[in-house]
């Protein structure tokens, strides 16, 4: 388990297997993320770069409040994401935002999006993961309007723990997430995991129309040559529930 704080935390929300997370970076333009920056976060750069990662994963045996739900302990998920930072008492906390993420089951789409204010998505979705020993295979597509969308990231070598101060460590090595609010304040949420090791990616693309999933903006910047790109095989995982960290403004209620 991560070793970043030693605060309180609140109880245990989702457990799960995360296994097989390919991650494709893209650079681009930091006033494009303005609009998604929570407040009390600032945006974490690499090398004076900021990045965004297209990334794909595995749930496995997934349980909620340590219960599992039949039909809902494995699926796969597809999320773009990028990094910030959130300096507090106890230290800076580097983390992520996600900006949209896409799931096959309507019921994991409806809980997040109510009860975290996230941005989720419900398609259709289907993987392919090929391992042997001449390396690694992830696939990950998801069907919007009849079309498949995906990732494809073929990785070869030994797994390894990224080097420091790598953009793999950059990426990686983050355990808390952040979320904007509708009321304009942000909620924090923690992840337990154990750090990963990284396939290097000797291949990766993109195919579809990003354009209908993710806005013209993010589908011109992904539609660029990436930064880099790798494939993580993953370790058990243990989402806290969220907590808001910045407090929004009061919601006026008719009388």
């Amino acid at each position: 388990m991560n070793q970043l704080s030693h605060h309180r935390r609140p109880g245990v929300f989702l457990t799960a297997d995360w296994r097989y997370l390919s991650m494709v970076n893209f650079e681009i333009a930091p006033e494009l993320l303005v609009a998604w920056l929570p407040e009390g976060t600032e945006s974490d750069e690499f090398q004076g770069k900021t990045l965004v990662t297209l990334f794909g994963m595995r749930f496995c045996n997934t349980r909620v409040l340590r219960i599992p739900v039949p039909f809902h302990r494995d699926f796969s998920e597809v999320n773009l994401r990028f990094y910030v930072r959130r300096v507090t008492a106890g230290g800076v906390r580097p983390g992520i935002v996600v900006i949209k993420e896409i799931v096959p089951l309507r019921a994991v789409a409806w809980v997040a999006r109510t009860l975290f204010q996230e941005n989720f998505e419900a398609h259709p979705m289907r993987h392919q993961i090929d391992s042997n020993e001449n390396g690694v295979t992830a696939k990950y597509e998801w069907c919007r309007e009849r079309q498949w969308s995906g990732l494809t990231v073929r990785a070869a070598g030994e797994a390894r723990e990224p080097a420091a101060g790598s953009v793999e460590e950059f990426v990686t090595e983050r355990y808390f997430g952040y979320t904007r609010l509708p009321n304009g304040g942000t909620a924090e949420f923690e992840v337990q995991r154990s750090p990963w090791r990284i396939w290097c990616a000797t291949e990766a693309c993109l195919h579809g129309d990003m354009t209908a999933t993710y806005g013209e903006t993010f589908a011109e910047v992904l539609s660029a040559t990436y930064h880099s790109a790798w494939i993580a095989d993953g370790s058990p995982a243990a989402a806290h529930r969220s907590v808001v960290v910045v407090p929004g403004k009061p919601v006026r209620r008719g009388t």
